[in-house]
């Protein structure tokens, strides 16, 4: 059940392509790469899709993700084990736990890090969860930077025979998110009991799940642990949960247009790119006094540039 489908595996009819995901060491911590994809590069606004963990942590071990920049987008938190301190240009400081959401709206800059906390680090903990990033329309591009964190008794739920989902973002089956997700955006986590019915939307032209854990079938053929099958416009699939159930993510919206990524930045052009490489160089140099961009408060270390040491 844990091994992803084969690449020449013939998917069932409603589904275009099943992604198995790609380890990426960080350092010690290991994430799963779905998006971007060669063949996919995104799913309605979702450019990035990486599962973090599971991971377990002994006392005194954590995750330390240095402060590093974005622009052009929003990077979605949402775990399902332990805890990230989150903090950022904008001077916002968030714990966030199993169930809640951090969305981080970059636009045109901000720079944020990604802790465990020392209480959590001193403690021992486990790590699951899912990081996503959302692009931004041309239109909120080069907007302010903000960011809002929502705790999990905030985010609807959507309960159908035998499955429950949370509804993270944007809207879906007549319930809408507190974030201020643009566009027709739709992103919720269902968890399954065996056989019971995974919901999917109908009306959103571009859709994927992803099984976080446990196994599905799509029009009866099986999709297994670790797997993203994103389906074809217009399909109806059927999606159930395998024999021990299934926790799974499904992501959607309408098409979104040409975007570029290098390292955390994403653009519509590769000149934007360029700029926001540029000005990332020209903050270290400068020491980070906010002509560009600015240190979390507290911070005193960075990621540097990719090849730049």
């Amino acid at each position: 059940m844990n091994t992803p489908p084969n690449a020449a595996d013939e998917p069932p009819p409603s589904v275009d392509l099943v992604i198995a995901p790609r380890p990426r060491d960080l350092g010690g911590f290991t994430v799963r790469r779905v998006l971007p994809y060669a063949k996919r590069r995104l799913v309605g606004p979702f450019v990035f899709f990486d599962e973090m963990g599971p991971a377990t942590f002994a006392p005194g071990e954590g995750v330390d993700v240095r402060p590093h920049p974005h622009i052009g987008l929003a990077t979605v938190t949402y775990l399902f084990d332990g805890a990230l301190r989150h903090r950022d240009t904008l001077g916002k400081d968030q714990i966030i736990r199993p169930g809640d959401l951090n969305w981080m709206s970059a636009g045109r800059g901000v720079a944020h890090s990604e802790r465990t906390d020392p209480e959590t680090r001193a403690a021992g903990h486990k790590l699951h969860g899912l990081q996503l990033w959302a692009a931004l329309p041309e239109a909120d591009a080069e907007s302010a930077p903000w960011f809002e964190h929502h705790p999990k008794d905030a985010l609807p739920e959507i309960e159908t025979d035998g499955a429950r989902s949370r509804l993270i973002a944007g809207t879906a089956f007549g319930q809408v998110a507190p974030v201020r997700a643009t566009g027709a955006t739709y992103y919720y986590v269902t968890e399954a009991e065996a056989g019971a019915a995974v919901p999917t939307p109908a009306d959103a032209a571009e859709r994927a799940i992803y099984v976080v854990d446990g196994s599905v079938t799509i029009d009866g053929a099986a999709l297994a642990e670790k797997s993203m099958a994103v389906f074809k416009t217009g399909a109806q699939p059927g999606v159930r949960a395998g024999a021990d159930g299934a926790r799974v993510a499904s992501i959607g919206g309408d098409p979104f247009g040409q975007r570029v990524i290098d390292w955390n930045f994403v653009a519509s052009d590769k000149a934007r790119l360029e700029k926001a490489r540029a000005d990332w160089r020209a903050s270290i140099d400068g020491g980070f006094d906010g002509t560009y961009f600015a240190l979390p408060e507290g911070e005193r270390e960075w990621i540097p540039l990719p090849g730049d040491g």
